[in-house]
C-alpha cells in the first residue's frame, strides 16, 4: 500500500497547478495598489453550470465554541510530494521576506504574502486532567493531515484550571509542552489561548474543566467573587471583573494571577515564541470572550434567541455602580441595576427596559447604567491587555482578544442581547468602535466570531443579522486601524458556509478597493467529522482559496477538483486521523 500510495502521489506531483490570470501587473506587496487586478465579486465563486442553484444547507444544532528552521526535519516523502502537488509548500524565505514576517508577528503590516492564513481549533480536551496529550496517536495523525492541507497552524486552549490547578504558582505545563513540540515537528504555527475561564456550560463545550481548585475554594468562602444576576444566580465560568484589583485570591488580585500565569507561560516556552507560537489570545471572560456571562446555557438558564440578563449584582460590581452614581450626582441610581429588563429568555418587546418605544435603555438612567456597565468591561480588557503586552513585549508574537458575535435581535433598536453582554451597541450608538480603539492602543488583534453566518439562515422573527454585524465590526476595526481576524461560531462543512467566510474575510465592506483582508481565520473545530471524505475535500479547497487571497479569480469547482485529487492520493493518513479521533 505504501509503495502504491507513493507512486500515486509521485504522479500527482508531476502535474502543474493552473496559474492565476490577472489583467496588468500585480505587486506581491499587500500594501501595493492593486487596481490593475480585475476583481471578481466573491459572490460569483462558482463556475456557471446549467440548472445549478445555490441553496443553504440544512443546519444542525449548535455545537460549542515559515522560517526554514521551523520546517519539520523529516517529512515523509509521500506527504512532501502531496504538499508540493497541491501548492502548500513555499520556497525558503529570503532575508527580506523573513524580516517582513517578523514585522507582521510584532504587529506591523502584513506585507510578505497575500491571502488569509487558516488555523484550526484543537479539541477542548487536547490535554487531559493528568496533564498529558489526549489521544496522542490521533493528534499526531491529525496534525499530519492539517499540515498536508496547507493549514497555517492550530489554536490551543491553555487552561488555567489544568495548569495551575492544585496551588497558587504551581504550574504544570506537561501536556502543553508535548503538544507544542508536536506542532513544531509538523511545521504548524500555534495560537495559544490563555483560557482563564471554565470549560463547560457554553455552546459546544464537550468537556468540563473548572477554574483552579484553590480559586473555587475562595469562591466558596466569598460567593460574590462570581458574577451574579438580579435573582441571585451565581455564574462560575469566570471571576467577576468587579474584584479585578482586589487581593481576593490568597493575597493576589485576579489580574495579578492572570499576569503571573502568562509570565510563567512565556518563561517556559520562550524557545518557541515567535517561531512556533505566533499569537497569544488573552481570555477575558466566558468562552474566552471579552463579555459578561449574560447568556449561560448551563442547566437551561438561557436558550437562543433570548436577550440574556445583566450580570452586575455581586457586591463588588454594586459597589462600583454606587460610586459611579454618586460621582454622576445621581446616588439614587446606584443601588441596583435595571429591574425591568426581563428574564434570560424574554424578547426585547417583552420588557419595559428594552422595548423600542419608551424603553428605559433610551432614557438618562439607561444611558448612565449602560455606559457604566460597558466601561467596566473595557477597563477590564485594558488591565489585562496592559499586562499581556508588557509580558510578551519583544517576544515576536501577536496579542489578540476575542469578541462575541451576538447577532440575534440585532435588527431591533435596543440590541438587547448585546447590551446585557456588555457591548453598548444600539441603533443610535456604535458599541464596537470603543473596543477596537482600546485594542489599537495596545497593538492587539480584534478576533470576531459568526463569520460563516448569513442573515437569512437565522430566525428572522428574532431579527438576526450576522452579516450586518460583521460589516459593522469590519468598519469599526478599519476606522481604528486594528487588524481583524475571524472564527466561525458553529461547525460547518458545506461550501455555502465556506463561500461566506471567503466573502467576509475579504473585508470588501464599503465598496472600496482598499487591499485589506482579515489577518487570520480560525476554523472551529478539529473532530472526526472534519476528516469525512466529502467534508475534508471541501475543507482542503476552502483552505486553498483562503491562502490565495481575494485577488484570486479561479472558481470553486476548479479548486475543488484539485482538492479531490489531492484527497484521493492522501486518503490513507486522512483515514488514519479520522479513525484515531473516534477512539
Amino acid at each position: 500500500m505504501a509503495l502504491n500510495l507513493a507512486h500515486q502521489i509521485g504522479s500527482l506531483a508531476g502535474t502543474q497547478i493552473a496559474a492565476e490570470v490577472t489583467t496588468g501587473e500585480q505587486s506581491s506587496s499587500a500594501t501595493a495598489n492593486v487596481s490593475g487586478v480585475r476583481k471578481v465579486p466573491l459572490a460569483n465563486l462558482r463556475c456557471n453550470a446549467p440548472g445549478e442553484a445555490l441553496s443553504p444547507p440544512i443546519l444542525t444544532p449548535p455545537l460549542t465554541p515559515r522560517s526554514a528552521e521551523n520546517r519539520p526535519a523529516m517529512m515523509s516523502p509521500s506527504l512532501s510530494a502531496a504538499c508540493q502537488a497541491f501548492g502548500t509548500l513555499s520556497p525558503l524565505e529570503t532575508a527580506e521576506e523573513s524580516s517582513a514576517s517578523v514585522a507582521w508577528k510584532e504587529g506591523g503590516k502584513k506585507e510578505e504574502k497575500k491571502g488569509v492564513p487558516v488555523y484550526v481549533m484543537m479539541p477542548l480536551d487536547s490535554v487531559t486532567n493528568g496533564n498529558t496529550v489526549n489521544r496522542k496517536k490521533a493528534m499526531n495523525a491529525s496534525l499530519h493531515a492539517l499540515k498536508s492541507a496547507g493549514v497555517e497552524g492550530i489554536m490551543i486552549d491553555v487552561w488555567w484550571g489544568l495548569v495551575e490547578r492544585e496551588a497558587p504558582g504551581a504550574y504544570n505545563w506537561g501536556g502543553y509542552a508535548e503538544l507544542l513540540e508536536m506542532a513544531k515537528k509538523h511545521g504548524l504555527k500555534v495560537q495559544a489561548v490563555m483560557s482563564f475561564h471554565q470549560c463547560g456550560g457554553n455552546v459546544g463545550d464537550s468537556c468540563t474543566i473548572p477554574l483552579p481548585k484553590w480559586v473555587t475554594g475562595e469562591i466558596e468562602k466569598d460567593p460574590d467573587l462570581a458574577y451574579t444576576d438580579q435573582w441571585g444566580r451565581r455564574n462560575y465560568e469566570y471571576l467577576s471583573l468587579g474584584c479585578d484589583t482586589l487581593p481576593v485570591l490568597k493575597g493576589r488580585t485576579p489580574v495579578q494571577c492572570y499576569a503571573d500565569f502568562m509570565r510563567a507561560f512565556r518563561d517556559n516556552f520562550k524557545h518557541l515564541l515567535g517561531d512556533t507560537i505566533v499569537e497569544i489570545q488573552v481570555g477575558m471572560g466566558p468562552a474566552g470572550e471579552l463579555r459578561y456571562p449574560s447568556y449561560p446555557e448551563a442547566n437551561g438558564t438561557w436558550k437562543f434567541p433570548g436577550i440574556g440578563a445583566f450580570q452586575c449584582y455581586d457586591k463588588y460590581m454594586l459597589s462600583s455602580l454606587k460610586a459611579a452614581a454618586e460621582a454622576a450626582g445621581k446616588p439614587e441610581w446606584g443601588s441596583t441595576g435595571p429591574t425591568d429588563a426581563g428574564h434570560y429568555n424574554n424578547w426585547p418587546e417583552d420588557t419595559p427596559f428594552f422595548k423600542k418605544e419608551g424603553g428605559g435603555w433610551n432614557t438618562p438612567y439607561g444611558e448612565f447604567f449602560l455606559t457604566w456597565y460597558s466601561q467596566m468591561l473595557l477597563e477590564h480588557g485594558e488591565r489585562i491587555l496592559s499586562s499581556a503586552t508588557s509580558i510578551f513585549d519583544g517576544a515576536g508574537v501577536k496579542i489578540s482578544v476575542k469578541v462575541a458575535g451576538i447577532h440575534w435581535h440585532y435588527g431591533t433598536r435596543s440590541h438587547a442581547p448585546e447590551l446585557t453582554a456588555g457591548y453598548y451597541n444600539t441603533r443610535y450608538r456604535d458599541g464596537y468602535l470603543p473596543i477596537a480603539q482600546m485594542l489599537a492602543r495596545h497593538g492587539a488583534v480584534f478576533n470576531f466570531t459568526c463569520i460563516e453566518m448569513r442573515d437569512h439562515e437565522q430566525p428572522q422573527d428574532a431579527l438576526c443579522a450576522p452579516e450586518k454585524l460583521v460589516k459593522q465590526v469590519a468598519l469599526a476595526t478599519g476606522a481604528a486601524q486594528v487588524p481583524l481576524a475571524g472564527e466561525n461560531a458553529l461547525p460547518r462543512y458545506d461550501e455555502y458556509a465556506h463561500e461566506q467566510i471567503l466573502r467576509a474575510s475579504s473585508l470588501n465592506v464599503d465598496g472600496s478597493a482598499v487591499d485589506r483582508e482579515m489577518c487570520a481565520f480560525t476554523y472551529l473545530r478539529m473532530n472526526p467529522s472534519l476528516f469525512h471524505p466529502d467534508n475534508w475535500r471541501r475543507f482542503v479547497a476552502f483552505v486553498k482559496k483562503m491562502n490565495e487571497g481575494k485577488g484570486a479569480r479561479r472558481c470553486w469547482e476548479e479548486v475543488e477538483r484539485e482538492a479531490e485529487q489531492f484527497v484521493h492520493v492522501t486518503q490513507p493518513f486522512i483515514q488514519e486521523a479520522a479513525v484515531a479521533l473516534m477512539h
